[in-house]
């Protein structure tokens, strides 16, 4: 039984240049948006030995600051401190206890780190599975503001924000996994991730293509 996450080695993060064909055109759009901060907690960042999670965590403080003063909602995702086998199931056969075994020497372990820290206004997900839309009212909660759009950032690329995308497809959400706003256990799951959601579900961006649309003039009389 696999007990704890991998030491990750630095990595580069892909540029615009690098990323893989995709099979749609979507564009963000400020009206259809919503940002998703996937499980960006002082416990899944502790593997990195720097490189990429400081330029990651610059460019999703890039992406909250637009979607704030633009009121794109802005969610997050986040595991609880402590979890009930029967909340954890499965995940416990993977990955141990998680967050829970570190939380009494770490109380602040399940944090989300303090550049990204959630303001007023912003919503908090728990996290209970890969994807940020099991056990959660999620996807209550991106209809309720009329959003069809839903823009990916965070760790680890390969497993939640993957499994994100690939539900938000299934639910008619149009994912964007933002290339370079995520980050994973290898450059090469980074890639993985980025080209199956470019082939099977969704858009891969970067971060100045999604600030340059979240931030393009809204037409007169568009729904807000």
């Amino acid at each position: 039984m696999s007990v704890s996450l991998p030491k990750i080695r630095p990595y580069p993060l892909p540029d615009v240049a690098e990323l893989p064909a995709g099979r749609v055109d979507w564009s963000p759009d400020p009206v259809r948006a919503a940002l998703l901060v996937h499980d960006m907690q002082r416990y899944f960042l502790a593997p990195y030995a720097g490189a990429p999670v400081p330029e990651v965590t610059a460019n999703i403080a890039a992406l909250i600051a637009a979607c704030r003063e633009r009121a794109i909602p802005v969610f997050y995702t986040a595991q609880p401190g402590r979890q009930d086998a029967p909340d954890r199931g499965l995940l416990t056969e993977f990955w141990g206890d998680g967050i829970g075994a570190v939380i009494d020497a770490d109380p602040r372990a399940a944090d989300i780190v303090d550049e990204l820290a959630p303001a007023e206004g912003d919503t908090v997900v728990a996290k209970w599975r890969y994807s940020a839309f099991q056990r959660s009212a999620f996807a209550e909660q991106l209809a309720a503001r009329g959003r069809d759009q839903l823009l990916i950032t965070g760790v680890y690329a390969h497993i939640g924000c993957q499994a994100t995308a690939v539900e938000a497809f299934m639910r008619d959400v149009r994912p964007f996994l933002v290339a370079d706003a995520v980050a994973d256990f290898s450059r090469e799951r980074h890639d993985q991730a980025c080209e199956y959601v470019a082939q099977r579900c969704g858009a891969v961006t970067t971060t100045a293509v999604a600030l340059a649309a979240l931030t393009a003039p809204i037409p007169a009389g568009a729904p807000r």
